[in-house]
């Protein structure tokens, strides 16, 4: 049943997804990236005043240096939004885009804002994914040895605590770029993807396509790899998400305001939730995240018409499928973050924006969007389209 204060989607779009340190937008600020891709997204709505948007919210995983001095804002700023509209900037890792969305939805449900402009942004060229040991808590990381572990070996640590192969790791990886591939060469995300300009030592080139597909991946070449966390491990580089440039953003309404300014709801926000797991098998976090947005919902993952769960680690995804027993169709339909990459604060509006355009594509009606968080946590959010009715 629909309701006035119900957070709708009214436009949705993301970047191309570009590999980090030699891709396109290396040498590009990420605030260039991320205004170009906000304007495209804003393009999609005729004739909308820019002057009703309540906050423009946007996640970000390592908000500082060149995405920092709340980057929200500043691409708010560079858009061309006006003094206006406001913008803060959100951490919570790897589900800070999809966090953004939520607390966009909340803010509409609540009645405190009408418009509000959710999204994500990273530029991994510019980070480090260890945290000095000059910053950690000597107390806090001898209780829990665990709070400053690296990442890879976390999916390590899932690996063989789930007791998974690297040859099942391997044909994950495998069918992730075929998928994407696929999807790629269809053409299916054009309906999402707002290409974006950048300015190279040739002149001006568009950016329009993800750069980390590779479509010859085999097993062949997979099972040669290095395993770099942990010697004599099982994770390798290609059972590994990609380290990638790239950005999102969606636009939110109350239903009553999109109706108002003559916008058709894309789709609607139904629920988010938010667990935690032990931070050294932190790829377990969907495990605790899904469940409780089922429960909250009443909902179950047989009404789900597509799952996009994030491919950290090809470890941790098969983990998670395992656990919540996901139906390997519906699953990242068009490719995960092994062959996409994993632009860390972007990634849940990259997956949402994945999510809309297939349920479009299919007719479908509700969609998952789940991922595992550094520090051991997992989020789990659930979108309905408006016009697919079962």
């Amino acid at each position: 049943m629909n309701n006035k204060r119900d957070a709708v989607v009214v436009a949705y779009g993301r970047s191309p997804l570009a590999k980090a340190y030699k891709g396109s937008f290396a040498k590009t600020h990420p605030i260039e990236y991320g205004a170009q891709t906000l304007k495209g997204v804003i393009a999609k709505l005729p004739g909308f005043d820019t002057a009703v948007i309540d906050d423009v919210i946007v996640g970000c995983a390592t908000p500082e240096r060149y995405t920092g001095y709340n980057i929200g804002r500043l691409i708010a700023q560079r858009a061309g939004l006006p003094d206006s509209v406001p913008g803060q900037t959100v951490n919570r890792f790897c589900s800070s885009g999809l966090q953004t969305v939520a607390a966009a939805a909340n803010a509409i449900m609540a009645n405190q804002m009408d418009v509000v402009i959710a999204g994500g942004i990273e530029m991994m060229t510019d980070m480090n994914m260890l945290h000095p040991v000059e910053y950690q808590d000597a107390l806090l990381s001898e209780q829990i040895p665990g709070t400053y572990i690296s990442m890879g070996l976390t999916a390590e640590n899932v690996a063989e605590r789930c007791e998974i192969t690297r040859y099942e790791m391997e044909a994950i990886a495998v069918e992730s770029h075929r998928k994407a591939a696929a999807a790629r060469d269809a053409g299916k995300f054009i309906d999402e993807i707002i290409p974006i300009t950048v300015e190279t030592d040739n002149g001006l080139i568009v950016i329009s396509q993800d750069e980390g597909i590779r479509p010859n991946t085999n097993m062949l070449e997979l099972a040669e790899l290095k395993t770099p966390f942990k010697e004599d491990g099982a994770v390798t580089a290609a059972t590994s998400s990609q380290m990638t440039d790239g950005t999102g953003f969606i636009i939110l309404m109350a239903r009553e305001k999109a109706e108002e300014l003559g916008y058709t709801p894309v789709a609607k926000f139904v629920s988010f939730a938010v667990g935690g797991v032990a931070a050294d098998i932190m790829g377990l976090g969907p495990i605790v995240a899904v469940p409780k947005v089922m429960k909250r919902t009443g909902l179950t993952i047989d009404d789900m018409d597509v799952i996009e769960i994030n491919e950290a680690f090809a470890s941790q995804t098969i983990a998670c499928i395992r656990e919540l027993k996901l139906p390997l169709g519906k699953i990242n339909p068009n490719g995960g973050a092994m062959a996409l990459g994993h632009p860390l604060g972007a990634t849940g509006t990259v997956l949402t924006c994945k999510a809309l355009s297939e349920l479009k594509r299919t007719n479908g009606r509700y969609a998952l969007i789940t991922m595992c968080i550094g520090g051991g946590m997992g989020a789990a959010g659930i979108f309905e389209m408006e016009q697919n009715p079962k």
